[in-house]
C-alpha cells in the first residue's frame, strides 16, 4: 500500500504534510485516524494507520508483564504510541517526544514500508541508505531463507 521515499519539511509547530498521493487512502481506510510510535531498533518513527496499530496492540496485549523483554517492548511502543489525525490540509501533528526520539529537525523523510511509514530525520536517512548500501555490496549479512528465496 504505502511505498517510496518523499522529503517532506517539518513545520515549526512539528507537523507533517502527509503528500497527497497518500492522503485519500488514509482517509479511506481510517479516516485520517494514524497512530505514531518509536522503531525499538533505529532513530526513527512508525507511523500505522490505526487498524493496522490496532493489530500490534493486540499482539502486545499478549505478552506478559512478568517477562522483562515483553514489558519492555510493551513499555516502549505502548508508552511513546501517539494518536495522530490528519487535519483538513493533510497535516499530523508529531508529538515533541517523538521528535526527540527520531532526532527531527526541519528536513525529513516518509518511507512507505507497506502497511506503514518511517519517518526519519533527512540526514540519519542518508546514512541509514549509505549503511544500508555498504552490506548489500559487501555480502556480510545473514542470508534467511526468505532472502534466499527472493529474486527481482
Amino acid at each position: 500500500m504505502f511505498r517510496g521515499a518523499n522529503a517532506i519539511n517539518l513545520d515549526t509547530k512539528g507537523r507533517l504534510a502527509i503528500p497527497t498521493k497518500y492522503r485519500q487512502p488514509l482517509l479511506d481506510d481510517c479516516n485520517g485516524q494514524l497512530v505514531c510510535t518509536v522503531d525499538t531498533q533505529q532513530s526513527c518513527l512508525l507511523l500505522y494507520p490505526l487498524a493496522e496499530w490496532e493489530e500490534i496492540e493486540l499482539k502486545l496485549s499478549k505478552f506478559s508483564s512478568m517477562i522483562p523483554s515483553e514489558r519492555r517492548m510493551q513499555r516502549l511502543l505502548l508508552g511513546y504510541a501517539t494518536e495522530c489525525e490528519m487535519d483538513k490540509s493533510g497535516r499530523l501533528l508529531l508529538a515533541a517526544p517523538l521528535r526527540q526520539h527520531a532526532r527531527l529537525e526541519k528536513e525529513v523523510m516518509l518511507v512507505g514500508q507497506l502497511n506503514k511509514f518511517e519517518i526519519w530525520d533527512a540526514n540519519v536517512w542518508a546514512e541509514q541508505i549509505s549503511a544500508d548500501m555498504e552490506t548489500e555490496r559487501s555480502g556480510n549479512f545473514e542470508l534467511t531463507e526468505r532472502l534466499q528465496d527472493f529474486s527481482l
